[in-house]
């Protein structure tokens, strides 16, 4: 499957969507908060509605499922030509392709003016993130992928470090607090082995490692949005992005990025006791 045109469109969506976001940015908006008490702008509804109606309209089989408004399914539910789409394949199921979107990874910065936030699209094409994008409009950075064709950052080919050591290792996190609820002695063992160790939250630490700024990042509770588009970048550029016992994916409720180096050390410090 040739998936340079699902490579362009989903940059080219993700970079439209992130300019939205910095239409509310700074701008004093004020949020609404969920049942899980994460909070939610009308800047996430904007930018979430602006990527699906875009997506619908090229690729109308396709399922979409997005941190605002959950699961969509097109009501085309066999396989049909798809006059609108770009790919050379006309026929495509609801089943075979699924987009995973997060409109805002990193909200609770984004409302506090930290531009350390991201859009995330990733495309799964029969269970496997195949194309992903990750734009952070606040430092205005591409990160995106596509089986076969690499990863690349702001126009260039990125690759994951090459350090091999945790004296020389960068760990990053999002929070504390989801150590201390799964795992505390976890976290002692992650801040005694690292070289450093940096809040560099959200999907904003997934680029730092992708773009071999950081060794490792990790995340003890993830939804699969807050994944899309990392398998196929870390894959890409030389890394590792899945479960915490190794099992690449978006799915796992978890996740952990972390250059080839350093892989096998990473998941033994995370299965010490």
């Amino acid at each position: 499957m040739n998936l340079q045109p699902y490579l362009d469109f989903t940059t080219q969506l993700a970079y439209r969507a992130g300019r939205i976001t910095l239409g509310y940015f700074n701008t004093g908006i004020r949020p609404d908060f969920k049942a899980d008490d994460s909070p939610v702008t009308v800047a996430d509804h904007a930018a979430e509605e602006f990527i699906r109606g875009e997506i619908e309209k090229a690729y109308p089989t396709h399922t979409i499922i997005g941190e605002e408004f959950g699961e969509s399914t097109s009501a085309i539910r066999a396989s049909v030509p798809n006059p609108l789409s770009t790919s050379v394949h006309p026929l495509q199921s609801v089943e075979n392709f699924r987009w995973f979107v997060d409109p805002i990874d990193g909200t609770k910065s984004f409302l506090r003016g930290v531009p350390l936030y991201g859009v995330l699209i990733g495309l799964e094409i029969e269970g496997v993130i195949q194309v992903g994008a990750a734009y952070y409009p606040g430092t205005d950075e591409m990160l995106c992928a596509a089986d076969g064709l690499g990863a690349w950052w702001n126009g260039k080919r990125t690759r994951v470090s090459e350090v091999d050591t945790f004296e020389r290792a960068w760990f990053c996190y999002t929070s504390y607090h989801g150590f201390e609820k799964r795992d505390p002695a976890l976290w002692k063992r992650l801040s005694d082995a690292a070289y450093v160790l940096r809040g560099w939250s959200d999907a904003y630490g997934y680029l730092a490692v992708a773009t071999g700024r950081a060794e490792v990042m990790i995340d003890p509770v993830l939804s699969d949005w807050d994944c899309g588009p990392f398998p196929v970048i870390f894959r890409e550029a030389g890394g590792y992005f899945g479960s915490w016992s190794g099992k690449e994916g978006h799915t796992h409720g978890e996740a952990l990025a972390v250059n080839a180096a350093l892989k096998s050390k990473v998941m033994e410090l995370i299965r010490s006791e």
